[in-house]
């Protein structure tokens, strides 16, 4: 059984791709294959294996759209129970070597809890 995160994780890939199609012409054809074949949070786990980033990360690179990346959707607070220790930071490696600002990108994040988030731990009394 998925958790809400996965099912969440999942939609949010996909439209995610939809969006920079329509934005960017980048259409991520072998990526939106994985996600079909093992969901959204099992391609990213395949995407965080390893040393390098994928083709996919260049491209978002180098239209300076790495907030759209699996790397920077692996760290947001609601998804971060999906991944490792070890893929939560080879994601965040890898933004920071290509000087993406990590902390700001989870600061604004961190103030636009999604809706299906039950409640926002910041916020915890």
């Amino acid at each position: 059984m998925t958790s809400e995160a996965e099912r969440q994780f999942h939609r949010a890939m996909v439209r995610g791709v939809e969006r920079l199609k329509r934005q960017i012409n980048y259409n991520a054809t072998r990526f939106m294959e994985m996600v079909g074949e093992l969901g959204g949070a099992e391609a990213a786990r395949q995407l965080l294996r390893g040393r390098d980033a994928s083709d996919g990360f260049t491209t978002l690179w180098e239209h300076g759209r790495l907030e759209m990346s699996v790397e920077a959707f692996v760290l947001l607070p609601w998804y971060r129970e999906l991944f490792t220790e070890e893929q939560l930071e080879t994601a965040g490696r890898r933004l920071r070597e290509h000087r993406f600002d990590v902390d700001a990108f989870l600061a604004r994040a961190g103030r636009n809890w999604p809706a299906w988030v039950a409640s926002d731990p910041t916020q915890a009394g």
